[in-house]
């Protein structure tokens, strides 16, 4: 039987799932650096970055070029078939910036990909079943990286049940508690200490995973003696740390990766994503290989990871990160847009915090209270992000109540776009606040 192009193409329209919410009512022509030109005719000053993924900026020339150049050569070479050049070169660069000592590293496409291969090797390398994940984690949307998630219950409610062996311990997070660092620091690593004493055995247990910064979760530096107490109760149970350096690492916070604000942390597990090909989809673990060795046989796999045209992007990106000084202008523009905020936050009563880390930047909203206390005000957040929209500027919220709204350039961002988008961020402010007095909207 003949079969005709009638038969098999119907006049049916398709639309996207509608449980999908558009953060901003752009669409985008073309883009360029920190730059995003919407079919609108206008510009905008792009402080999402594709949530921290767009590393050097949307289509950095030498991206673009080996992407292209790649393309014409192979595209999808599928890396336990055959191998390709690609990758090889990308492994190579890959160890001239990781941890010492992490010198095996198996790719995936997305960031939750790569959690759940993490938590895989950790459990077959130690035979223990458990893991414990800090209040407030990001680790992805898949159902195990769900099960570790706990920036909010959108991630994980509504198809349960979840992976079991998942166990959560507080984050120090002193904002939310009233404290100092140090006293929130020493609360979380006691209330752990308590979780291995009561709940979960440390013979049990097979690993620590946290984000060096909370992504999702608020835009929260994990203080480094935080860090350092996870690292060293790690070593003494024989526990797997793990740090989940999707959002933090390539950069961001001004050192390479997030956890080397800590003096002495290395982790057992590093996990990358995002910022590692520019807005190509690839990730990665990296361990020792005798701990990777450890994984069992075809555990590690899949279709696409480790693709042609993501490697060459990716190895383009390392280079860019190199050779353009990513890493410090990081620093150096974080340390002017977390100074900005800081001098912008006291006119605005409903600013409870700023904080951050390079160009990972928090700004938390709170409301007060009859009784005197501050809560989250998720409605003031929101309303901010969609004014910075209509200012040109591109931010996004996160937190667990949604009150915080996030800034995210791309490393390439340069002094005046950090001046103007504190000047846009300020007019946002004024907008949604309207010259109230302090403490009331």
């Amino acid at each position: 039987m003949t079969v005709t192009a009638e038969s098999t193409w119907t006049q049916q329209t398709a639309t996207l799932s509608p449980a999908l919410k558009q953060a901003t009512p752009v669409v985008v022509d073309h883009a360029l650096g920190s730059w995003i030109h919407g079919t609108d005719g206008n510009d905008y000053l792009d402080f999402t970055t594709g949530i921290g993924v767009t590393s050097t900026g949307h289509c950095h020339p030498r991206v673009v070029a080996a992407a292209q150049d790649q393309c014409a050569k192979i595209i999808h070479a599928q890396y336990t078939t055959v191998m390709h050049p690609p990758l090889l070169e990308l492994t190579e660069k890959l160890g001239h910036v990781l941890p010492l000592g992490l010198d095996s590293v198996f790719y995936a496409n997305s960031g939750s990909e790569a959690v759940e291969a993490a938590i895989r090797l950790a459990r077959m390398a130690t035979a223990r079943p458990n893991i414990v994940v800090f209040q407030g984690g990001f680790h992805g949307r898949t159902v195990a990286a769900a099960s570790l998630t706990t920036a909010g219950t959108k991630f994980s409610a509504g198809f349960s049940p979840l992976m079991a062996g998942v166990h959560m311990s507080p984050f120090p997070y002193a904002y939310r508690y009233g404290w100092d660092t140090d006293t929130a620091v020493d609360f979380a690593l006691r209330e752990l200490d308590y979780l291995l004493q009561s709940r979960v055995a440390p013979n049990d247990t097979a690993a620590f995973l946290i984000e060096p910064v909370l992504g999702d979760g608020g835009y929260l530096p994990t203080p480094p003696r935080f860090l350092q107490g996870l690292r060293e109760r790690a070593d003494r149970h024989g526990v797997v740390l793990i740090l989940d350096e999707v959002q933090a690492g390539f950069g961001r916070t001004g050192k390479f990766w997030g956890h080397q604000h800590a003096a002495g942390v290395t982790p057992d597990i590093l996990i990358t994503a995002k910022g590692l090909a520019s807005g190509f989809p690839i990730s990665a673990i990296a361990a020792p290989t005798e701990l990777m060795s450890k994984a069992w046989p075809g555990s590690q796999g899949g279709t696409y990871g480790g693709n042609a045209v993501a490697a060459a992007a990716a190895v383009a990106t390392i280079d860019v990160i190199h050779d353009e000084n990513l890493v410090d202008n990081a620093r150096i523009r974080g340390d002017q847009m977390l100074d900005g905020l800081r001098e912008i936050a006291p006119r605005f009563g409903g600013i409870g915090d700023v904080r951050g880390l390079g160009l990972m930047a928090g700004i938390e909203f709170v409301a007060d209270t009859d009784d005197g206390t501050r809560v989250p005000d998720a409605a003031a957040a929101a309303a901010v992000q969609q004014a910075t929209t209509r200012h040109g500027l591109l931010t996004l919220t996160c937190g667990p109540a949604g009150n915080v709204v996030r800034l995210i350039p791309a490393l390439v961002v340069t002094e005046d776009e950090i001046a103007m988008g504190l000047d846009r961020f300020a007019a946002a402010l004024t907008e949604v606040f309207s010259g109230d007095t302090l403490g009331q909207r």
